[in-house]
């Protein structure tokens, strides 16, 4: 049994040795010619500058929680906090710096094939993967290793892994969208220029906006969902079957990094000797193979350490509903549904708005049911301990998935270095190729992120019952219900303060770039440089601005709710925040995904191609669901999690204070 305690920080390390020579292979590729090189230097700079600034504001407020928790309730748990906020932290950190080393060089090596430029990219992706399930499962099993796997502890490993998270997306994202909607509004809309063209002075900040945005945000967002599906099955796993429920999770998800190590291995080798290729398969290839490797591992598991196969069961059963949520996320997103969203832009902007949104309240009935499907099944076979593996299931294999994720905006990334680098248009042709891509696998992430968020919370409402002594929640009291209404209101209110905070820097953003194009002689002839670094500054001061009060609003509100209304009034909001996010985050998520490849479809050639009527409105509704998808949607499963986080951490303290 003891070295079954030590297997979370055992292969957290084989996987953080993997993913050093990972990077070294992907830095030993050629960044391509000075141009290119310069380019790619100013998004790094303007990445790391923004993460610093936003790191210094988040480590306050980390710092603050970390000294109120060790003096209120011991050190031991402060100490975790801490960890888990800065493992999370070093983890988009790391991530996100080789992320914008690699654009340039998928660039460059998209020059030679797709293939080359493919494997380059997801290789660069797969750094991030990594380092995200390495870290996260290195740094949670040396809490449950060191407290003897006391559920405390790792309480407090989840909770900082999720405040950094929640500051991550929403940061990030305003970031990512202030310049996007500045560098489409007013370059392709109003100036008529290519995306990503040099004279575009937001250009640089939107490229910068993919890597703290759909990079490091992401990182840090699935990194807590990672850590939170690990310690709630952890948790719960320990009152079904003892000791070896406590590990198992921890297990489970050391045979995904093995697995997933294989998986980025196997998708290399696929691509050797290969020039053309076909990007969708070859990323597909590499997860089938680490689900299957990891869907073996767990069944011998199940009937060694837990002596019954219904932990296999349930683990397949969170794999294929997350698979199958994906699936629907590509349907929405990539499919019928968008060649008619793009029909509709012919007839203007309302139009497109109209079905848009149409299509993404449509999008929530199947995974919702899927879910519901899916609680039901596992919770039959293994009670709530079920619950928490199916969602444990969905992310076991996350170096690979969060790969697949991560390559997307290097790709995009790649594609403006080709354009304002101004390399042959065959080199945008294929790098176009490849970020199409990755624009269906980062929904698919979305589709998965979400999954897991709405089982991760049931199991983790399942453990404030426990801890603090809850053994019915009764909607017919007053309380109850009143938490349950304004827990649904929250999401709501969580997504008009980020998308406000968008808005506002975007506002700017369009005026900065409009005064641009109007008084630097010779910037449209392409005679002058435009200033790229205000676009940086103005993305980065609205955004650092912008986040601190919403990503509170997660820590603050359960203690509101105990002091007002009691605990009661807190599991009632709970529920009501996990019933209305759920829903929001997915349909947010695929509106803006299907406004996009809507725009895209149309870019293509389709219904009067770029420039047309259709066009033109096709920008609006993708600036619109920019923030949809990239800002709230993403973060709102976030506010799910810390929400119940914070709830187990801190009322069990405040009920020990005001007995």
């Amino acid at each position: 049994m003891y070295i079954l305690n030590l297997s979370g920080i055992i292969f957290g390390l084989i996987g953080i040795i993997f993913t050093v020579f990972l990077t070294f292979k992907v830095l030993e590729n050629s960044p391509g010619n000075e141009k290119m090189q310069k380019i790619s230097g100013a998004i790094q700079m303007g990445a790391k500058a923004f993460l610093i600034s936003e790191y210094k504001i988040l480590y306050v407020i980390v710092l603050i929680i970390f000294l109120l928790l060790g003096l209120i309730n011991g050190w031991e748990m402060a100490l975790s906090f801490f960890l888990g906020a800065t493992l999370s932290v070093s983890a988009g950190f790391f991530g996100m710096s080789i992320a914008t080393k690699t654009n340039t060089r998928t660039a460059q090596g998209a020059i030679e094939s797709i293939s080359k430029g493919l494997k380059i990219a997801f290789n660069g992706g797969a750094v991030m993967g990594m380092t995200v399930a390495s870290l996260g499962l290195f740094g949670l099993g040396l809490i449950f290793y060191l407290t003897n796997g006391d559920t405390i502890s790792m309480s407090g490993y989840a909770m900082g892994a999720s405040l950094v998270a929640l500051f991550a997306r929403v940061g990030g994202g305003i970031f990512t969208k202030a310049a996007d909607v500045g560098a489409d509004l007013v370059g392709k809309t109003e100036a008529g220029i290519p995306e990503d063209d040099p004279r575009n002075p937001a250009v640089i900040a939107d490229n910068v906006g993919d890597n703290v945005g759909d990079v490091a945000g992401m990182g840090a967002d699935l990194y807590e969902s990672f850590v939170g599906s690990i310690f709630s099955a952890s948790a719960l796993g320990v009152l079904a079957y003892n000791k070896e429920g406590a590990v198992f999770p921890f297990l489970v998800v050391s045979i995904g990094i093995l697995s997933a190590i294989i998986g980025i291995v196997f998708f290399n080798l696929s691509l050797k000797n290969k020039d053309n290729v076909d990007p969708s398969k070859a990323l597909h290839f590499g997860t089938y193979i680490a689900n299957g490797l990891t869907l073996v591992g767990v069944l011998f598991l199940s009937l060694i350490i837990l002596k019954t196969i219904n932990p296999f069961f349930v683990i397949l059963l969170g794999m294929i509903v997350g698979m199958i949520i994906g699936s629907i996320t590509e349907y929405y997103t990539a499919k019928k549904p968008v060649k008619h969203l793009a029909n509709s832009a012919v007839s203007g902007a309302a139009p497109l708005l109209i079905n848009g949104m149409a299509i993404g309240m449509e999008s929530t009935a199947i995974p919702v049911i899927l879910i519901s499907i899916a609680t039901i099944i596992s919770y039959n076979l293994l009670g709530l301990f079920g619950i928490a593996l199916a969602g444990v299931g969905m992310l076991a294999t996350l170096g690979i998935t969060l790969a697949i994720d991560a390559y997307g905006p290097i790709a995009d990334n790649a594609g403006g270095i080709a354009q304002m680098a101004e390399l042959e248009p065959y080199v945008r042709e294929r790098t176009d190729q490849l970020d199409a891509v990755g624009n269906t696998t980062a929904a698919i992430g979305k589709g998965f992120a979400i999954g897991s968020a709405a089982l991760t919370a049931l199991a983790l409402f399942a453990s404030y019952t426990k801890v603090t002594g809850l053994n019915i929640i009764d909607l017919s009291k007053s309380q109850v219900f009143i938490g349950a209404l304004i827990g649904g209101m929250l999401p709501f209110l969580f997504s008009s303060m980020a998308m406000k905070a968008v808005g506002d820097a975007a506002e700017i953003m369009v005026k900065e770039v409009r005064r641009q194009f109007k008084e630097i002689v010779g910037l449209m002839e392409g005679k002058a440089d435009p200033d790229y670094s205000s676009c940086v500054s103005i993305a980065t001061k609205g955004a650092l601005r912008k986040m601190v009060f919403p990503s509170l609003l997660a820590v603050f509100m359960p203690i509101i709710m105990f002091f007002i209304l009691g605990k009661e009034s807190v599991a009632g909001m709970l529920v009501g925040t996990t019933v209305s996010g759920v829903m929001l985050a997915i349909f947010m998520a695929n509106a803006g995904g299907a406004w996009d490849n809507a725009k895209k479809y149309i870019e293509e050639g389709n219904f009067g191609g770029k420039g047309g009527f259709a066009h033109k409105a096709s920008v609006i509704g993708d600036t619109v669901g920019d923030p949809f998808k990239d800002t709230a949607g993403p973060a709102i499963n976030i506010l799910i999690k810390l929400m119940s986080i914070v709830s187990i951490v801190v009322i069990p303290i405040l009920m020990k204070i005001f007995k």
